[in-house]
């Protein structure tokens, strides 16, 4: 468990702080015993601290968070701890948070024992008037004067630390006017209602997770389910796709057969009427032979042989007809040129 004690000086932390310690087996923490250890044992972070509160300066933040960082990571500090004299101030406690979280680590409570003031006052003054009457020697910072100013700076800079951990929910209020034993039952009271309201979502997820665990096992057989009907509606779906494709294959196939039997048809016909024309051309081009033949053998019949009278009657008869012409024209030549001659 790690606390922190939050009153104004006088409020009875010191004490509250040693009954935690006893019954939650913690370690108390103070600042100052924490420095006085370092600077004691020479840690690199004490011997800083003694620099500093050798020239009468007041310690840094970031040197007291290295203090703290380096106490709770002792062996004792395990379990627990509680803040006696740290954070006073805010940002002190937001380094704290941080720190805390590097580690891994949170605070489970800040307690704060609200008194009051004036009964404070009045009390120191009961005390040292008491231990003035007993002969005791009494401190110079122990007088009403001097627990006024402490006051006045708590107010200032630590009050507002109740504020910061009321958001973060982990305030926890307690009377400090009362007693002391009554105030250590307050304490722990309200320790356990804050830790068992803090268990209580974990408490939440375990149960959840148990829930959960229990109903996997029904679980997964509708998974099963789920997954087996999705492999049929898979099927299903391929086998209409099968089908569809063999269905549009048959068609092509049909089609492809009916266009190439058109068109052997169409090849067997094509020849047929080849032929036919072909043999129209044979026979007119035999018929145009035959009668170009018979013409030749018909002219060569009619005609006379070279050699016969007649023949030779005929052949006579051309020149005779050729020769007078030819005659008839080489005269009129002749007679052109002499008269053309004359003249």
């Amino acid at each position: 468990m790690r606390l922190i004690l939050l009153g104004p000086p006088g409020a009875g932390k010191g004490t509250q702080a040693k009954r935690l310690v006893e019954r939650h087996g913690i370690v108390q923490l103070s600042t100052g015993d924490m420095l006085r250890a370092a600077v004691a044992a020479g840690t690199p972070v004490g011997l800083k601290a003694k620099d500093i509160m050798a020239s009468g300066g007041l310690v840094p933040d970031e040197v007291v968070i290295g203090i703290i960082s380096e106490r709770i990571d002792q062996p004792d500090a395990a379990n627990g701890f509680i803040l006696d004299g740290f954070p006073r101030t805010v940002p002190q406690a937001e380094a704290l948070t941080r720190l805390l979280k590097e580690k891994g680590l949170k605070l489970d409570a800040a307690v704060e024992l609200r008194v009051n003031e004036g009964v404070l006052l009045q009390r120191v003054e009961t005390r040292i008037a008491e231990m003035t009457a007993r002969g005791e020697s009494v401190r110079a910072d122990d007088n009403a004067e001097a627990l006024a100013k402490r006051l006045a700076a708590y107010r200032a800079q630590t009050a507002p630390l109740v504020d910061y951990y009321a958001e973060k929910r982990l305030l926890a209020t307690v009377d400090g006017m009362k007693s002391v034993e009554e105030v250590s039952a307050d304490i722990a009271a309200m320790l356990e209602a804050m830790t068992a309201t803090a268990a209580a979502p974990r408490s939440r997820a375990k149960t959840k997770a148990r829930t959960a665990k229990a109903k996997a096992p029904a679980a997964r057989p509708r998974v099963k389910v789920a997954k087996a009907k999705a492999a049929k509606a898979s099927k299903t779906a391929r086998g209409k796709t099968t089908k569809a494709k063999a269905a549009r294959t048959k068609a092509t196939k049909t089609k492809t057969t009916k266009v190439r039997s058109a068109a052997a048809k169409r090849a067997k016909a094509k020849p047929a009427k080849s032929r036919k024309v072909s043999l129209a051309k044979t026979v007119k081009k035999s018929a145009k032979s035959l009668r170009s033949s018979t013409k030749k053998k018909v002219a060569k019949a009619r005609k006379p042989a070279a050699g016969t009278a007649r023949g030779k009657a005929v052949k006579k008869a051309k020149a005779t007809k050729r020769a007078p012409a030819r005659k008839v024209t080489k005269k009129r030549a002749g007679a052109a040129r002499r008269l053309t001659r004359r003249r």
